[in-house]
């Protein structure tokens, strides 16, 4: 299959990487593990604290975790009788800011329009 470059001289990337990239982004598509993401690339943190900082069930937050793990997103160690998880891919953090942080910063523009239409009574 031959690669096919744009008009801006960038190679498209290849049919395995197309994949492995819509895999990363199908498992981040969940709110839920989104948020564990986002906590996570604040630091380190026990499956316990991510269910409280998340709002999740603890059996379901461990459930999103190995998903991520199998997926490589994220990597565990034991300290003691706890599993302690940190974002294994640095460039999935930065993915991961870049976007909420993003959305976040849009968020007030984009309700304020209709705030105003609120009070108009319109």
């Amino acid at each position: 299959m031959a690669v096919v470059a744009d008009r801006e001289g960038f190679d498209d990337p290849s049919a395995e990487v197309l994949t492995e990239a819509a895999a990363a982004f199908g498992l981040l598509a969940s709110s839920a593990r989104l948020h564990i993401m986002w906590a996570l690339s604040q630091g380190e943190s026990d499956v316990t604290r991510l269910a409280e900082r998340v709002g999740g069930a603890l059996p379901a937050v461990s459930q999103h975790l190995t998903k991520l793990k199998l997926a490589g997103l994220v990597r565990a160690r034991r300290e003691g009788r706890r599993q302690v998880y940190v974002v294994d891919d640095p460039d999935i953090v930065t993915v991961v800011r870049l976007m909420v942080g993003q959305l976040a910063a849009r968020a007030p523009e984009a309700s304020a329009p209709v705030v105003r239409l609120h009070r108009t009574g319109a």
